[in-house]
């Protein structure tokens, strides 16, 4: 089945290798004229054909690397090096199946992740007790499902059994099991590794995490690096190079051979392979390292990022804040906490559950709301069956309705939520948010690697954004900004690029206009994660900084491939200049320089390694970055 695809797929590299075999036969039996009518057809189609894709890059505004090979083919015909033309022929339409092969080894944990997402469903019938293998894409939200153990959970839900095991590598990167118990949100796309669990459907199987990973899989898969045009900068400066010395070669020694051997080892395929798949590899790496970059242009950027804005919430605090007070103003705190929670059921911020839950733990009745508006980085204003207006959010929103309000004082870490009723601070609940573990180490591995301005972008208030960047080693605090005001300070951030890194559906906009946006979407993917450039899947904030690291090393990669191409290439064809090289023996060693190139540019592969290996020794600082 493989043969046959690549005679479907690449039908001149078939020809071309059978003209080869053909003419060999028929030097061998003295039959020159018939050689050479073969080699004048066979490359006279590839030239055609190569000719008309040269014409179509032009138009496209990319300048065509493959005129060096249609020049040596034509100087091979003219000066009767029949074989070595065949060879230039089969080594330039055979080179497309080597990057292919490379491409698919480089995209191959790509691949992988994208042929897990689950595609069947262990589904209970409605008032019955038996269970129905069904298609992912019929499970319905509110369908009971069994999860059998080592099957891949197939859609976002909520335990409905006691307790399960849940193996989340592949979607988060914890490479230890999670316990779950009743009622717990559980990811599709992870696996069960303990007996059967039952999980009531939160979400159909398009709207799922996992799905959502998938989709920015295959656009990474599917995504041309822009990268590729780094080897077309090289393309003009090495084809002025390679004909001045095949020029120079056939006016010196008065023989046109010399042009054409020349020429036969300057075709510039590791130019034009290299970076594809380098950028393939780097690609590849970051995926092993749970982030999805969409595209080989983010990773070239990401390689030169300069200045970088980091939201606060979930992005350097773990995201998941629990109430720890509640300060009555003009109200009590039971009716201050009854109205938040009430609200609150209709918001998508990270604050909005832990004071809903709290509402409930206390055995509060949540009082009815009739209308309910979330205002982005500001808060939620709702309407309740009695008519009073409730307001929720950051202390600028609550003035708009109470006129000026004294902050509360708070101490590291924590956060202020203000409530009003009508035209009245009802009080304040505070909620604390811890700093990541390894935030502060991860702001100071980018200043390691060259980021030179780090900020902090936040729409909370300033006590506590100032508390939270001064324990990350953060000195520019932005607080209380809205989306807008985001947008203002990531374009005014320099040196450029700028990355922002934020979870938020708050920090969509904001991802979008920065030169590279990377998106926390651990427990889900968002706004955020549509808009930005690469989506980080688990909670570690250390992969910002990872990726920064495979980004430089895959440009560093390529770069490195490229000129070890030139390089080489040069080299024989000093040596073809000078007589030393037939065309035929220097048409096959341009081959085992494409593969030099090939092998070199894989190396990208292994940067999740270096990342992994100084993980496990202790000290991912240890990594030398990336120049």
């Amino acid at each position: 089945m493989r043969a046959l695809r690549f005679i479907r797929t690449q039908p001149l590299a078939i020809v071309a290798f059978v003209a080869i075999i053909v003419a060999l036969v028929l030097t061998a039996t003295g039959q020159p004229t018939a050689v050479a009518v073969l080699a004048i057809g066979v490359i006279g189609i590839v030239i055609a054909v190569t000719a008309w894709d040269m014409f179509r890059d032009l138009m496209a505004g990319h300048w065509g690397l493959d005129i060096l090979a249609v020049v040596a083919m034509v100087a091979t015909l003219m000066v009767g090096e029949y074989i070595a033309g065949l060879i230039i022929a089969l080594m330039l339409t055979g080179g497309e199946a080597l990057e292919n092969y490379a491409a698919h080894r480089a995209s191959r944990e790509l691949d992988l992740l994208v042929n897990r997402a689950p595609s069947f469903a262990q589904r209970i019938g409605p008032g019955t007790s038996e269970v129905e293998r069904i298609a992912v894409d019929e499970v319905a939200v509110g369908d009971l499902l069994v999860v059998r153990s080592g099957e891949v959970v197939p859609v976002d839900g909520t335990l409905v059994s006691k307790r399960a095991v849940i193996d989340e590598s592949s979607v988060t990167g914890e490479p230890i099991p999670v316990t779950y118990a009743e009622d717990d949100s559980i990811l599709s796309g992870t696996v069960n590794t303990t007996e059967a669990f039952t999980l009531r459907a939160d979400k159909v199987a398009a709207d799922s995490h996992y799905a959502s990973i998938v989709r920015l899989v295959t656009e990474a898969v599917e995504s041309r690096a822009p990268m590729v045009r780094l080897a077309d900068r090289y393309a003009v400066p090495f084809t002025i190079l390679s004909l001045t010395i095949a020029g120079l070669a056939w006016y010196i020694s008065g023989d046109a051979t010399r042009f054409a051997e020349v020429l036969v080892v300057a075709t510039p395929c590791p130019l034009l392979i290299a970076t594809p798949v380098a950028f393939m590899g780097g690609m590849s790496s970051a995926a092993r390292l749970n982030v999805i970059v969409k595209e080989g242009g983010a990773l070239e950027t990401l390689a030169r990022v300069r200045s970088a804005a980091l939201d606060k919430t979930g992005t350097l605090t773990k995201g998941k804040p629990i109430v720890v007070d509640i300060r009555p103003g003009e109200e009590s705190a039971t009716e201050t906490l009854r109205a938040a929670g009430a609200v609150e059921q209709y918001s998508v911020h990270v604050f909005a559950d832990p004071i809903v839950a709290h509402a409930r733990a206390e055995g509060l009745p949540l009082p009815e709301v009739t209308a309910a508006e979330e205002i982005a980085t500001n808060g939620v204003q709702a309407t309740l069956a009695d008519g009073t207006s409730v307001r929720v959010g950051k202390p600028t929103f609550i003035e708009e309705v109470t006129g000026p309000v004294q902050r509360t004082e708070l101490r590291p870490g924590e956060t202020a939520v203000y409530v009003s009723t009508g035209t009245r601070l009802a009080g304040v609940i505070v909620l604390s948010d811890p700093l990541k573990d390894n935030a502060a180490e991860t702001v100071q591995r980018l200043k390691e690697h060259g980021v030179r301005t780090i900020a902090m972008v936040t729409g909370d208030v300033a006590a506590t954004a100032k508390s939270i960047a001064a324990q990350a080693g953060i000195e520019d605090v932005y607080a209380e900004t809205t989306p807008g005001t985001k947008i203002e300070v990531v374009q005014q951030l320099q040196p450029r690029p700028a990355l922002m890194v934020g979870d938020g559906i708050n920090d969509a906009p904001v991802l979008a206009v920065a030169d590279v946006g990377i998106a926390m979407a651990a427990r889900g993917a968002t706004a955020a994660s549509e808009s930005a450039s690469a989506v980080i899947t688990s909670e570690d904030i250390g992969r910002v900084a990872d990726v920064i690291h495979v980004g430089r090393r895959t440009v560093r990669i390529a770069l490195q491939s490229i000129w070890l191409g030139i390089i080489i290439s040069v080299g024989l064809m000093l040596v073809a200049a000078f007589g030393y090289l037939p065309a035929v023996v220097g048409a096959l060693l341009q081959e085992v320089v494409d593969l030099v190139a090939i092998l070199s540019a894989l190396r990208a592969l292994r940067i999740h390694r270096e990342i992994q290996t100084a993980k496990v020794a202790g000290h991912p600082r240890a990594l030398a970055p990336a120049r």
